[in-house]
């Protein structure tokens, strides 16, 4: 099933573990990032119809 990657099997299998790690963090922060402007939004939003 895994292909027989000889003497650079290191070299790849690390590049994907990175890859790897780089994308999940980007996915964390994505999602932290969201949820931190939704809440601004709501502030916002709040202090519209408050002000309105």
């Amino acid at each position: 099933m895994i292909p027989d990657l000889g003497k650079y099997a290191d070299t790849v299998l690390s590049a994907y573990a990175a890859s790897l790690v780089l994308l999940f963090a980007l996915v964390i922060l994505s999602i932290r990032r969201g949820r931190k402007v939704r809440a601004e939004m709501e502030q916002v939003e709040t202090r519209m119809k408050n002000n309105g």
